[in-house]
């Protein structure tokens, strides 16, 4: 080997949700971290295995030695497979080459050769293994998701869409919270949506559910508590399993529990340690959690293998519908009326000739009409002003606002429902978009969508949208069906109602007028009826103004700065620093010390460093 001083290491972890890899010194010490996409074993073909491996080597091309665990590495032939394609990568490099599990259990660094532990991991899928400190080993689990993972995210959310959601729909007509925050997740309007969306997921996709899930069972659903208890005590079976094959049933043992479904879920985790300890005595059992990320596994076994060769060293959620059929009856929608054509339906005078104009004086026109949409806007203060306040007032009280819209608009409604995570740090069901068709309309228009008000009413029905909530429908010609079918049955459920249109002499039912009206008169279209021109250009700094005001107004706002923002890539950590330089004016190793102890909370940081400074 070269100068332990010189020497480095790579560790690389394939799992079922992404494949990471490590790079440290000789001592030990983390240099740099790489992660890229799902990396079962199981599930790639020699190519994709050569490719996922060839990224990592493009970031680390020359270490020392190099160590690789895989999920689903089961036999001498996987081996094979594995030790061939990293041969050619860094070849006349030492390698370690073994699975998950093993890499798991090692990744503490700390095994003694008197003490015997049980890996239980439970992430995308699951598995439990065990090693007495002998070497004897033992494993329970790990047949992938249509054999085993019990006690996994996968099976957890399999288990959750069957028994917390569908299973009531079909005996008692209710779809609980979890089925709401499912399809909030999905971007889907009703239940029916899931049976085609879950025949082409994977099992990664599935797995991702499982926040939505456990979030469900925190907040009140109790099919969802229910199945969380049952998946754990799953688990805890198939730990007390492979402590007994270890001959370990009524020895001292020590569980290892690990994967983001037990390192991130306490309320998952502390349901499986109760299920485990009321079967052994407390005084044998233990528990631990590893506390590095299971990648370092990778690392110890080569770092001991090149040692030993060298002779050295909340949320707000809705209340539960209920439903009396599938099809539930729905009332009659009265959708307003209009003496003539929407005015994003007529002929803008100015542009009959747009097809023979150079490009030049096209363009010199386009942006002379968007040049009026201020104006247009700023005609609808009060009325933006009302809505912001119902906000508010919706939020604070634990309410959510919905945009509700087809095809441009509700591809609007989407984007700005999406951007407040990021920018101020807002749980995704506080602020939703749901358009007309689903998912598949965010790229595609989907026949008919918009014309079908049942549709819009179960949308928000199986959103679970109540009395604290407040729901905008957006609609350029302001008649659009699905959106009020959506308004009609929100106003019936006790929610303020919205209207963002482009169409100011709309003529409306008595009763049936939303709580706001904004009608902007952006007037005819350059193209006629492309409303993703100048009413897509209104509606956006419509909904901007909405959400940005309502944010200012919950104090996520300090001056003209976001203090809540989720500083989640280098840009935003950058600009969190800036943040709270600006208003605390402190040191900027101070800032990024406090900052981390903060988990890049800025209002947190701030808060810490302003106490500091009294």
């Amino acid at each position: 080997m070269a100068n332990p001083e010189s020497e480095t290491f790579l560790g690389i972890e394939g799992g079922g949700s992404h494949l990471v890899a490590l790079h440290v010194d000789g001592a030990g010490c983390f240099l740099a971290r790489h992660a890229s996409g799902p990396a079962n074993l199981r599930l790639l073909s020699d190519p994709d295995l050569r490719e996922r491996l060839e990224t990592v080597r493009y970031q680390f091309p020359n270490p020392s030695a190099v160590g690789i665990a895989f999920a689903g590495l089961r036999t001498a032939s996987d081996a094979r497979r594995v030790r061939a394609a990293a041969e050619a990568l860094w070849p006349e490099r030492p390698l370690w080459i073994g699975n998950d599990l093993e890499c798991a259990l090692a990744a503490d660094g700390t095994a003694e050769k008197n003490r015997a532990r049980v890996l239980v991991l439970a992430g995308t899928g699951s598995c439990c293994f065990g090693q007495e400190g002998s070497g004897c080993t033992a494993k329970v689990g790990g047949w992938g998701h249509w054999l085993g993972d019990r006690g996994s995210a996968y099976h957890l959310v399999h288990r959750a869409l069957r028994e917390a959601c569908f299973e009531p729909l079909d005996r008692f007509g209710t779809w609980g919270i979890c089925g709401q925050r499912i399809l909030r997740a999905l971007q889907l309007n009703e239940p029916d949506a899931l049976i085609s969306w879950i025949q082409s997921a994977g099992k990664s996709e599935i797995a991702a559910l499982a926040p939505e899930v456990l979030a469900a069972a925190s907040t009140g659903d109790r099919l969802a508590r229910a199945v969380l208890k049952s998946c754990a005590l799953e688990l805890a079976r198939d730990a007390l399993a492979c402590a007994a094959r270890l001959g370990r049933a009524r020895k001292p043992i020590e569980f290892v529990l690990a994967g983001g479904l037990l390192q991130n879920a306490p309320m998952y985790a502390a349901a499986v340690r109760h299920a485990i300890r009321t079967k052994r005595s407390p005084g044998k059992t233990q528990f631990v959690y590893l506390k590095r990320e299971t990648t370092w596994g990778a690392v110890e076994k080569i770092r001991a293998l090149t040692v030993t060769s060298s002779g050295g060293a909340t949320s707000p959620t809705g209340s539960a519908p209920s439903l009396s059929s599938s099809h539930t009856r729905r009332p009659t929608v009265f959708i307003p009326t209009s003496a003539g054509l929407a005015p994003t339906e007529q002929r803008n005078p100015r542009s009959i000739t747009l097809d023979q104009l150079p490009i030049e004086s096209a363009i010199d026109l386009m942006v002379s009409e968007e040049a009026g949409v201020a104006a247009a806007v700023q005609t609808q203060r009060a009325g933006i002003a009302k809505l912001v306040r119902h906000g508010v007032r919706s939020f604070r009280n634990g309410g959510r606002l919905f945009y509700i819209g087809a095809g441009t608009s509700g591809r609007l409604g989407v984007l700005d429902a999406s951007e407040c995570p990021p920018t101020f740090r807002t749980p995704p069901e506080m602020i939703q978009g749901i358009i007309a068709g689903g998912q598949h309309a965010l790229w595609s228009a989907v026949e008919g969508a918009e014309d079908d008000p049942d549709a819009g009413a179960a949308a928000v029905q199986f959103r679970g949208i109540g009395g604290k909530d407040v729901v905008v429908g957006i609609a350029a010609s302001g008649r659009t069906p699905f959106v009020w079918g959506a308004l009609e049955e929100a106003r019936r459920r006790g929610a303020k109602t919205a209207l963002v249109c482009c169409h100011p002499q709309l003529e409306f039912a008595r009763g049936h007028r939303p709580d706001v009206v904004i009608a902007l008169p952006t007037g005819p279209e350059v193209l006629t009826g492309s409303t993703r021109l100048k009413a897509g250009t209104a509606t956006k700094l419509v909904l901007n103004l909405v959400t940005t005001l309502a944010m200012v107004r919950l104090g996520k706002v300090v001056s003209n700065l976001m203090v809540d923002l989720n500083p989640s890539n280098i840009k935003l950590r950058d600009r969190a620093a800036r943040i709270v330089q600006e208003i605390t004016g402190r040191d900027p190793a101070i800032i990024l010390e406090t900052l981390e102890q903060q988990r890049w909370g800025v209002s947190a940081a701030i808060r810490v460093l302003r106490e500091q400074s009294k």
